[in-house]
């Protein structure tokens, strides 16, 4: 298989590191209202225009919601970001481990994966030498990292990807419309909240990196009673409930691994 994967959101916790940044700024601020997937272009607002050093940010996340927060605090809070010496090295990851069960996943069954991002650059050394730091630090070994500013729908073909995990819905419904590629959301919020376009376009969701690999593994075993890979990759995410398995949560449930025999 060949696989993309989103970072900040699905792996990297941007959304921490930006509510320290903002109690820090706006003390009064609801961290809520922060975004937890890649940075949001500052646009012109409150009578501010866009100068050299916000038109760096990425054209894609112009229309991120901030909630409470105004145009003028986002400049102010990507400004502080970018002002932070390799910033995109000091985020957590969200679920510990995760990456590097990915790695040993990508080795074991000889899948081709890749990193993409939106990210800005910020002080220090480019975004892409950060992130590959930061990856390889929690376990994924020598990633590839592609920076990219554009419609991950044009770039899953161009690229020949069969999957793309992402956590933003209008990336995965770029990857639906434009490509040939499954989508995979990782939602971590309320499954009932998981926008209705999605589920009519085949892009399924699930809560955590966990239940993202648990499937991946699950779909890369020889079935050839299930079909083909597209329509096994459905039943595994619930886009199909006469064949999947669902748990409470309207998730899909991953089934149990074959036994397998003991040599000799």
């Amino acid at each position: 298989m060949r696989l993309g994967f989103d970072l900040d959101g699905t792996v990297a916790d941007l959304q921490s590191a930006l509510a320290l940044e903002a109690r820090r700024l706006f003390p009064e601020i609801d961290p809520a209202a922060l975004p937890s997937s890649a940075a949001p272009a500052p646009t012109p607002a409150d009578g501010a225009g866009a100068t050299d050093e916000t038109s760096q940010y990425p054209a894609e996340e112009q229309q991120l919601s901030f909630g409470s927060l105004s145009a003028r605090q986002q400049r102010e809070i990507w400004n502080a970001v970018c002002q932070r010496e390799n910033f995109w090295e000091t985020l957590d990851e969200i679920e510990p481990g995760a990456l590097a069960r990915l790695y040993q996943l990508v080795q074991d069954h000889r899948w081709e994966l890749i990193f993409l991002t939106g990210r800005p650059e910020t002080r220090g050394d480019i975004a892409q030498a950060q992130s590959h730091r930061w990856l390889a630090s929690k376990g994924f070994l020598q990633p590839s990292i592609f920076v990219v500013h554009g419609s991950r729908g044009k770039i899953a073909p161009s690229l020949a990807l069969d999957v793309i995990v992402d956590d933003r819905p209008e990336n995965c419904l770029d990857v639906a419309v434009d490509s040939s590629a499954r989508a995979i959301l990782v939602w971590r919020a309320d499954a009932g909240n998981v926008p209705g376009s999605a589920r009519q376009l085949g892009i399924g969701s699930v809560g955590s990196m966990r239940e993202c690999l648990d499937i991946l593994e699950t779909l890369d075993r020889p079935d050839t009673s299930q079909g083909g890979m597209v329509e096994r990759l459905k039943r595994l995410l619930g886009l199909k409930p006469q064949a999947a398995r669902l748990n409470q949560s309207g998730r899909a449930a991953v089934p149990p691994a074959p036994a397998t025999r003991s040599a000799g």
